[in-house]
């Protein structure tokens, strides 16, 4: 690339984006007018947002109001609560009060009947239904005369105790509760409609007065009883602070400033990439360009920096901004940063968002170029910002929860890692942060850099920069699918049976009850691999191809092939098993959902499991993603792309644990590998049912390490919690077999003749599933 090739681009599109009166609207005056006229809105509205009072129908309750001795509860002229019994002032004026008999809820109920639960809360729910009350409060019959009564009775035993000569035995704990069974009062009811905002702040506000009234009747009887009020609650808790000045403000910030900085470098790279990209198809502009002399990388890079320009002034802007409209407001009203805990940000943070902003902005800019390029249009590049966003917003909101910690594990998470990194430099952790720094940097750095080869990638295709635009008649479409068949299908066919095996196992997992006996979990197993992972691949072969040998690559590898993927299998065995380790200690699993995998599998038997567990998996699955899937990727022309997206594909159909999906798209690579390489679906099945064999195999051994033969004592070392694991020269000499096995592999297939044509290109080319085609150089491409 020239460096005078990209300036000369770069300065053309800045020119152009600052023509553009949107664009500088949505980058430069959105943001200085956005947060000031939020903050006047939420000024303005604050006045609305006061607190009204809730009504409540007190049944049977007014009794209490006569009996001088209990604490008081209600205010009866006033029709409220004591304002004793709430520590906010006013709040007792929020309830307002109407007292009632019985009667009221239940008219027709004879003078001598008892109503049951289910009369009373029909009733309730019949007078709140009507919008007369938001709650209902319900005092059995004759509670304040039997609460006097369980009163009296305390200061009457206090009486005669203390009227004693001597002091009296201790008495049998049954015999020391006599007086509470004898005179059990019943509890009152609080009816509430959970549906109603209203009714739920009204039972809340109950609850408060019952509460701390039912405290004062304790604390009173423990003084009728003579015995001190201490005695209930004879310590307190008490709680000190001891964080420096800023501190508590910087956790706060630590949370909003990393989301604001991503949210809007995210935002404001797509809008400029899209007017670069599909804006300049409309305009009839691209191909000017492309005809230059720059190469497309530097066309590429020139976008990008400009791209990542008004990404990082988008961000900063609204940073100040709401910066700004934040100091104003909180010195205007102090007693609000207060309420909210909320100051100004250390100044220090604004140095770490700095460091992070160019990363953050090449990463979004590489993804929004990319995508703008496949538009074909203004309107469709729009499109694609919700699904850009909805992808990244998981990643955005995972580090604003409390429970989430900088590890090593979360530091390999794309934005993820970055957000927990700034929120722990904001918090001025520089231990911490300083420990995954180079994880959370190397993951960033590699996301940049494909992000950015994705762009250039392409804008190298020219079937996707010049798309047509076209209109969907469903009929024509499905007609065109089934007559103009090709031999292999294309790469959105692909997707397609990749999203829509995912979409079937997602909710087939959710709605299928889990079998509870052996049997049906063995049925339920090969039912779930061949119905619904075989059996789309199958159809969508059938039905979409003209040719399923070439598309499912089902075709006799060199015979040499064949012992070069069983050692390759058997000896990657072990390495399997560390990667298994290391992802446990990156991403503990939970110990509950790994003891249920365990007992699912606890009780089939060893020879019914290898067929479920490491035959079945091995044909279904490589029949759907290294056969239909990746014949399908291949069709776009980049063999390694198909690979990765294959096993991505792969990984995530073995969702149920986060380490699985892990480790199987490691193993999806190695698997599509083989599948390319060899144009055979036998090696990757092979591969892959040996591996499961050996998988479960050592399951099976699993804590029976000690009563095994005493050769398997050389290979298993067991760890003490129900696993067998290889001892290290095991795992040191197993690698050394794989690079072997790796090597002798590569060699049988390097002269394999030429296998039947697995893609049409449309150039009408033919590419060979016999190897890997080398990258073509740039002098040559264009020759």
């Amino acid at each position: 690339m020239k460096l005078q090739n990209i300036k000369l681009i770069l300065a053309r599109e800045v020119r152009d984006q600052l023509r553009d009166r949107r664009t500088l609207f949505m980058i430069a005056v959105l943001p200085v007018l956005l947060y000031p006229l939020l903050g006047m809105s939420f000024l303005q509205v604050s006045q609305f947002l006061k607190e009204h009072p809730t009504r409540v129908l007190v049944v049977g309750g007014g009794e209490l109001a006569n009996h001088q001795s209990t604490p008081r509860l209600f205010d009866v002229p006033a029709r409220r609560f004591d304002r004793a019994l709430f520590h906010r002032e006013g709040e007792a004026d929020l309830v307002e009060l109407t007292f009632a008999d019985a009667d009221v809820l239940l008219p027709s109920r004879g003078a001598g009947d008892k109503a049951s639960a289910d009369q009373l809360a029909a009733a309730a729910r019949a007078k709140m239904r009507a919008g007369h009350y938001d709650a209902v409060v319900y005092f059995p019959n004759d509670f304040a005369a039997q609460l006097a009564a369980f009163r009296a009775e305390l200061k009457s035993r206090a009486r005669r105790t203390s009227d004693a000569p001597v002091a009296p035995e201790p008495r049998p704990a049954a015999n020391a509760n006599v007086v509470a069974e004898r005179t059990k009062i019943p509890s009152p009811v609080i009816y509430n409609n959970t549906s109603r905002e209203a009714s739920q702040i009204a039972r809340s506000r109950i609850e408060t007065a019952l509460f701390n009234w039912t405290t004062k009747v304790g604390e009173q009887n423990l003084i009728d009883s003579d015995v001190p009020k201490i005695a209930a609650r004879p310590f307190s808790l008490e709680s000190n602070d001891v964080a420096e000045a800023g501190g508590r403000e910087a956790v706060t910030w630590a949370k909003i400033l990393p989301f604001v900085l991503m949210i809007w470098a995210l935002t404001g790279a797509f809008y400029p990439a899209v007017d670069l990209c599909a804006g300049e198809k409309e305009r009839g502009t691209l191909e000017t360009l492309l005809s230059s002399p720059a190469e497309r990388s530097e066309i590429v890079v020139g976008k990008l920096l400009t791209v990542m320009g008004f990404s990082m002034a988008t961000a900063v802007l609204n940073l100040a901004s709401m910066g700004m409209t934040g100091a104003i407001v909180l010195a205007a009203q102090p007693q609000l940063g207060e309420a909210l805990q909320l100051g100004l940000p250390p100044v220090e943070s604004l140095f770490w968002l700095g460091i992070a902003l160019p990363p953050v902005s090449a990463l979004f800019s590489g993804l929004a170029v990319a995508l703008a390029a496949f538009a074909r249009s203004t309107k469709e590049g729009q499109y694609y910002l919700m699904p850009l966003i909805l992808v990244s917003m998981p990643l955005m909101i995972l580090p604003m929860q409390p429970s989430m910690e900088l590890t090593l594990g979360t530091s390999l998470v794309p934005v993820t890692g970055l957000m927990l990194l700034l929120r722990e430099l904001v918090m001025a952790n520089y231990a911490v942060a300083a420990t995954y720094a180079a994880p959370v940097v190397g993951v960033t750095l590699a996301g940049c850099f494909f992000a950015v080869r994705w762009a250039i990638d392409q804008f190298n295709s020219e079937s996707v920069l010049f798309r047509e635009s076209e209109r969907l008649d469903l009929a024509l479409w499905l007609r065109h699918l089934r007559a103009d068949r090709l031999a292999t299908p294309t790469a959105g066919m692909a997707v397609a049976c990749g999203v829509l095996i995912l979409l079937i196992r997602f909710f087939t997992g959710i709605v299928l009850p889990m079998p509870e006996t052996t049997d049906g979990l063995i049925v339920m197993q090969a039912v779930t691999l061949i119905a619904f992972v075989a059996a789309p691949a199958l159809i969508m072969t059938c039905v979409l191809t003209r040719d399923p040998r070439a598309t499912l690559s089902l075709r006799l590898p060199r015979w040499q092939t064949i012992p070069a993927v069983v050692l390759l299998a058997v000896s990657v065995h072990p390495l399997a098993t560390l990667l298994q380790h290391v992802l446990k200690t990156l991403y503990p699993i939970d110990t509950e959902s790994l003891n249920a995998v365990m007992a699912r599998y606890a009780d089939i038997p060893f020879g019914w499991m290898l067929l479920v567990l490491a035959v079945l998996p091995a044909l279904c699955e490589e029949l759907a993603f290294r056969g239909f899937v990746l014949s399908g990727l291949r069709d776009a022309g980049h063999p390694w792309r198909a690979i990765l997206v294959s096993s991505v594909f792969f990984g995530l159909a073995h969702a149920f644990l986060v380490q699985q999906t892990i480790s199987a798209m490691i193993f999806g690579v190695l698997l599509g590998y083989l599948a390319v390489r060899s144009g055979s679906l036998l090696c990757p099945v092979l591969f892959h049912m040996i591996h499961n064999a050996m998988l479960f195999g050592l399951f099976a051994l699993g804590d029976k390490t000690a009563a095994a033969p005493e050769w398997t004592k050389w290979l298993f070392d067991p760890t003490g919690d129900a696993e067998a694991a290889y001892r290290p020269p095991v795992m040191i000499a197993a690698a050394g077999l794989a690079v072997m096995a790796f090597v002798w592999f590569r060699r049988a297939t390097r002269q394999a003749p030429a296998a039947e044509p697995i893609s049409e290109t449309p150039s009408g080319g033919e590419q060979t599933a016999a190897q890997i085609p080398p990258p073509i150089p740039r002098e040559h491409a264009t020759a």
